[in-house]
């Protein structure tokens, strides 16, 4: 029997993009925030992730327990910021505030970026253009500016896109033993688990 564990990188990455995707179609300007972003924020953007980070705790990756997990409740906190007012469950949380609250969620990831160089340039760019979106979404909320916040949009629509493509490429590349979809394979660590997150 073997003990062998399965790569919960894919599932991290999906979960962050696919819920990525839908909110920044919201930042962009195309749809209004709804249900349906909400709730893919606690179960799959939020729930699935902190899973992801579990498991690759049990894997021994530190980035990808300290990555996953952590966007994980950046999803679940930030559905609790928009509910809990409506609930009466506190005081909604000021533009200005929700800046600083972006920008330390930007810090992380600035930080999160520097540890990918390492890694494949699928993952580099994941994490360099979330430290963008970050950026952007903290400029928004600082200035007000609804140009910025359709431009995090499209920076965000471009992440979310990127991670799925990362995650779907680990998972097919995976199934073939061979690369079918190429993610910019960096050559000083080309052995068999450099494509986990």
């Amino acid at each position: 029997m073997s003990n062998k564990l399965a790569n919960p990188a894919p599932l991290g990455l999906m979960a962050f993009g696919m819920t990525t995707v839908l909110l920044n179609l919201h930042n962009a300007g195309f749809f209004p925030l709804n249900t349906a972003i909400l709730a893919m924020g606690i179960f799959y953007g939020g729930t699935a992730q902190v899973i992801a980070g579990i498991m690759e705790y049990k894997k021994g990756n530190t980035f990808g327990t300290t990555a996953f997990t952590s966007y994980g409740f950046f999803w679940l906190s930030l559905v609790a910021l928009i509910l809990m007012p409506e609930m009466g469950l506190g005081q909604a949380t000021s533009a200005t505030f929700m800046g600083w609250y972006l920008s330390m969620w930007g810090v992380l990831t600035f930080f999160l970026f520097l540890g990918t160089f390492n890694y494949p340039r699928a993952k580099q760019v994941v994490f360099g253009s979330l430290t963008i979106l970050f950026a952007l979404l903290a400029a928004r909320d600082f200035t007000g500016s609804v140009v910025i916040g359709h431009l995090a949009g499209y920076v965000g629509l471009f992440c979310g896109l990127s991670a799925m493509y990362f995650s779907m490429a680990q998972v097919i590349n995976g199934e073939y033993g061979r690369t079918v979809l190429p993610v910019g394979e960096v050559k000083a660590k080309a052995k068999a688990e450099t494509v986990t997150a």
